[in-house]
């Protein structure tokens, strides 16, 4: 069996979607020695480098850029046919739009999250997304998304299409696992307080930080003071948030940081005293099995996929509600019980989110395929 995997859309930039690629796809490689992996690479990103010493995959870079649906789609216009040509493929899977479909072998195509249809603020950018999504749609052989909730919009969208659900993973290596030095020195480096809430995830409005930040005034204006971190990479709206932060007189509460390595992540899910994720909209929520590994209790909004995640054992706020936020948030920091009970909770949900057992459901796909 050969297997080609477009994998044009991954960068160096940390995300879920790389995570996922790498996590589930180094334990498949291991798990199908007999298959012949070949992994077509963006000309910005080394994606072969992080699959060093895997004999059945090799590697092909593309004149495609990582970023941009559209150049993407311009380019590859004249490269895939040509290259697709000399290639035999049995099966080839893509993880992003718009899709590439091989003549002759099956096409497997992976879907994070529809928010193309949701959050666009541009009406022409909701009009290529659904065309795109259409389209792949109807191409796919099969389709895996990251969780029920997506299966669920996916088909309501395109009910024809065969759907598979496999979560998004982690890898928990107590080599990596931060130690309490390290962890003081992290706080030392950052001057961070001995007590915080921690949210993590991209600057972007979707993540809703703006209602969160609220939220921890409200806190505060009612005698609760506990900061509130918050870390990631910026989209283009960690300005925004500054802004309302030193409107807020937060300055002081409210720390944004950037570029952290996915160590000093790790250490700073163990230094916090609770993990909010207050977002809008989200296919998965890579950040709730982070925080579960790291044994701490969650406060989350209130979304389909999250309750799925976490099987209703968390604590919950509707999004749009800022005091409902604080609420949650004062509860995740008093109550003792909520929160022996979530973490105990997490500590045996994150089990089934092992990249070795992911790996194993993506194969029984292919055998299903072929």
């Amino acid at each position: 069996m050969k297997v080609g995997l477009n994998a044009t859309c991954m960068s160096d930039r940390s995300s879920g979607a790389k995570q996922r690629f790498f996590g589930i796809y180094d334990e498949l490689f291991k798990y199908l020695p007999e298959v012949e992996f070949v992994i077509f690479e963006p000309q910005d990103c080394q994606v072969g480098s992080w699959f060093t010493g895997r004999t059945n995959v090799s590697v092909r870079t593309t004149p495609l850029p990582s970023k941009g649906r559209m150049g993407k789609y311009i380019s590859g216009l004249k490269y895939w046919p040509l290259e697709l040509a000399r290639e035999s493929f049995t099966l080839f899977e893509a993880f992003h739009m718009p899709l590439v479909c091989p003549k002759r072998c099956k096409v497997i195509m992976t879907i994070h999250d529809l928010r193309g249809l949701h959050t666009e603020t541009q009406a022409g950018n909701r009009a290529l997304f659904k065309f795109f999504l259409y389209r792949a749609l109807k191409e796919a052989d099969h389709v895996i998304t990251v969780s029920g909730a997506m299966r669920d919009e996916i088909l309501a969208f395109f009910p024809q299409v065969t759907v598979s659900v496999i979560y998004n993973g982690f890898k928990i290596l107590s080599s990596s696992q931060p130690t309490e030095v390290e962890g003081e020195i992290l706080r030392s480096k950052y001057a961070l307080p001995s007590e915080f809430v921690l949210a993590v995830g991209h600057f972007e409005p979707r993540k809703n930080y703006s209602r969160l930040i609220d939220a921890m005034a409200l806190l505060k204006k009612n005698g609760i003071e506990c900061p509130l971190v918050i870390i990631g990479n910026d989209s283009g709206y960690i300005t925004t948030l500054s802004r309302r932060i030193k409107a807020l007189n937060m300055t002081k509460q409210v720390f944004l940081l950037t570029g952290l390595t996915d160590h000093e992540v790790c250490c700073m899910y163990k230094l916090c005293s609770l993990f909010v994720f207050p977002s809008l909209y989200e296919g998965f929520g890579i950040p709730i099995i982070e925080a579960m590994a790291a044994r701490r209790p969650m406060v989350l909004s209130d979304l389909p996929v999250f309750r799925e995640i976490t099987e209703d054992q968390a604590i919950y706020f509707p999004h749009d509600d800022v005091a409902a936020i604080a609420d949650a948030i004062e509860t995740g920091l008093a109550s003792t019980h909520e929160r022996n009970r979530i973490v105990h909770y997490g500590s045996r949900r994150v089990g089934d989110f092992s990249f070795e057992r992911l790996a194993k459901k993506v194969a029984c796909i292919y055998r299903s395929l072929t």
